[in-house]
């Protein structure tokens, strides 16, 4: 289950019990920090804390002032500046992150159904394409037509909706923008010139859940499926032996069904992670051969030694001499990153860490031996405005 999808478990269960909340969220970042923009944590006036906002060092903190926020019934935006170790230590959360966070506060309205969380909930069901949402979060200037908390959704088909008035001049702007980020899929901050002062807003990319089928479903892919299904992917388990394509063995998958070997080649293409457990030749052989002209699927990861791939790749040929260049950057064999892995549950970590790697593109090293920050910058046009600093007080 994803952040989001346990967010609006809570929310739609805090609504029914009929305890009021506001949602903390993450806008703006410099430096560094445990969490970027679009990270969430819903809030009840009760105290009950769903999601995370960082490391654990600011939820106490921002729990007291959401509740505060509740109370008021007005959104504001709190920073919490750890750009002084000395000071920070001394008299802060003690971050040690040497950066500068901002959370935007919000009581959630259950009556709106434009509220924050019920504008994710839109793109999050049965989303399979990214979004964008981008959200006021600094208003300076007696003239501006925004206020704190707006928000535009605007998703892959160009649609747009949300509470930001299509009426207000820096509405053209923000759209704009927004669109420019959906294509390029990266996140940013923007800041509008108004009369007297800025209007910040927050790009917030939406990224769907990772779709990943699993070809085999023996009990080496059982803690791989677990795994995958922890981080909030959409697990298939195919399998051409109906004793082995249970549910009840993978309870966790969003899908497991059996797919006979004579009927690989009619499967739709879905643009999915692919990985190649059957330890069968001859199956392994056909879903290889069905996948080939997909480039869709960018991420095949094949089981086993390299002698077996070079085999696969001989009978592939056969019928398509150009096999290896269409695998190219797409295969993974052997699979995974070398953890030393033995067994299943270390192989499955091996994996899946192959996969994360894969899909932020970078190179799985030792972290100690990156001369790059950890995430990279966040792309603004101008300076995170700190003012207001507040010391937080951990307090969980």
């Amino acid at each position: 289950m994803t952040e989001l999808q346990r967010l609006l478990r809570a929310y739609d269960e805090h609504r029914a019990a009929g305890r009021a909340c506001a949602l903390a969220s993450v806008v703006d970042v410099a430096g560094s920090a445990y969490r970027r923009p679009g990270a969430r944590m819903l809030v009840t006036d009760e105290g009950q804390l769903t999601g995370a906002i960082s490391g654990g060092c600011l939820e106490g903190d921002a729990r007291q002032r959401a509740r505060r926020t509740i109370q008021q019934g007005r959104p504001t935006v709190v920073t919490y500046d750890s750009t002084d170790p000395d000071d920070d230590l001394q008299f802060g959360a003690a971050l040690g992150c040497q950066g500068v966070v901002q959370i935007l506060l919000e009581p959630l309205d259950f009556q709106n159904p434009d509220n924050p969380v019920e504008l994710l909930r839109r793109w999050a069901e049965g989303v399979e394409k990214p979004a964008v949402v981008a959200t006021v979060f600094g208003v300076a200037g007696l003239s501006s037509e925004v206020g704190v908390g707006q928000r535009l959704l605007l998703t892959h088909d160009h649609a747009a909706q949300g509470t930001l008035p299509e009426q207000t001049a820096l509405y053209p702007q923000i759209l704009a923008d927004a669109q420019a980020a959906l294509a390029a899929g990266q996140p940013a901050t923007r800041h509008y010139p108004v009369e007297a002062g800025t209007v910040r807003v927050s790009l917030e990319i939406l990224r769907p859940p990772v779709r990943l089928t699993v070809y085999g479903a023996g009990n080496d892919v059982q803690p791989l499926v677990r795994l995958a299904s922890g981080l909030g992917w959409r697990v298939q388990v195919v399998d051409g032996r109906p004793a082995q394509a249970q549910l009840n063995r993978f309870p966790e998958a969003d899908v497991v069904r059996v797919l006979p070997l004579a009927q690989v080649e009619t499967e739709p293409y879905d643009g999915s992670f692919a990985l190649l457990m059957t330890h069968n030749y001859y199956y392994d052989l056909a879903v290889l051969r069905h996948l080939l002209p997909d480039p869709s699927t960018t991420y095949i990861g094949l089981l086993g030694p390299r002698k077996k791939y070079e085999r696969l790749l001989d009978d592939l040929r056969q019928q398509t001499p150009d096999a290896a260049e269409q695998l190219q950057g797409r295969i993974h064999s052997p699979i995974g990153l070398n953890l030393g892995a033995e067994t299943p549950e270390e192989i499955a970590l091996s994996i899946i860490a192959e996969i994360q790697a894969v899909l932020t593109k970078r190179p799985a090293g030792f972290l100690r031996d990156s001369p790059h920050p950890i995430h990279p910058p966040l792309r603004a046009d101008g300076p995170l405005v700190a003012e207001g600093r507040v010391d937080a007080v951990c307090g969980l």
